[in-house]
């Protein structure tokens, strides 16, 4: 068999159309091995199967020199996506998040991510940890985080949008982008979800990207800010199971914030 069929007969409008735009894109520069797409209609995708392999250290190093290009590619502006709709989380509980581009970081992440997000999650979230929440977004938007260690400020990255361990395959072409939410946004957005819940060969995969991208020191204490998003949505998807993460990683971004200012 040398196809591999997703199927949801009640997918929201789009929403195949959106992952289909979306590896596309992803593949258009030609820096990363990214699944391809064979057919797509209303409520199915058609890819071509992919022979998996297993984690390997040489192959992740390349990973991150590619990742790296990929994101070099640009987008037209933060939250730009390939097609008009743009979803987040699994095939069978995906939602809607907007896709009009911005040419400010602070304002995509925070208006069109997080202040929605935590919205739709105030019934998870106890006073405390909802004061907690809103103090680490109200340090986000004083723009300290629109570059990389407070330095400049970054251009939009083409980003794979959800690039944790699962959305990668590990195939004898290489690692090999599937599954993604793309769209224009902060090259660390991908490398905070590849540390947020355990990626194989991590450490090679950022030491390769830095050898084609180089980064600030201390760039890694930046990332929860990236990984934030992501967090609160798996609060709206998964439930109360990630809050104690959620508020951790708000903390560290108050305390990294605090760092920055000084």
């Amino acid at each position: 068999m040398t196809d591999f069929l997703k199927l949801r007969k009640s997918a929201p409008d789009g929403f195949f159309a959106a992952e289909a735009a979306g590896l596309k894109w992803l593949a258009e520069p030609g820096v990363v091995p990214v699944v391809e797409v064979l057919e797509h209609g209303p409520d199915f995708l058609r890819l071509r199967r992919l022979e998996e392999t297993g984690p390997d250290a040489e192959a992740a190093a390349a990973f991150g020199r590619d990742l790296a290009r990929l994101h070099d590619a640009g987008a037209p502006g933060f939250g730009w996506a390939p097609a008009p709709q743009s979803f987040f989380g699994p095939l069978d509980n995906p939602f809607e998040v907007p896709a009009e581009p911005v040419s400010d970081f602070t304002e995509y992440w925070v208006e069109q991510r997080l202040r929605p997000l935590v919205t739709a999650v105030a019934g998870d979230l106890t006073g405390a940890d909802r004061a907690t929440v809103a103090s680490a977004i109200d340090a986000i938007s004083s723009g300290a985080f629109a570059g990389i260690c407070g330095e400049g400020e970054e251009a939009p990255a083409r980003i794979h949008g959800d690039l944790w361990a699962g959305n990668l395959m590990w195939t004898p072409d290489g690692v090999t982008l599937i599954d993604p939410a793309a769209h224009g946004g902060h090259r660390l957005e991908d490398l905070a979800l590849l540390g947020l819940f355990g990626t194989a060969h991590l450490d090679e995969i950022y030491s390769g990207y830095e050898q084609t991208h180089p980064m600030p020191d201390g760039w890694r204490d930046d990332l929860p800010v990236h990984s934030f998003f992501a967090l609160l949505a798996h609060i709206r998807l998964f439930g109360r199971g990630f809050l104690g993460q959620t508020v951790r990683a708000a903390r560290s971004i108050i305390a990294r914030a605090d760092q920055l200012d000084r």
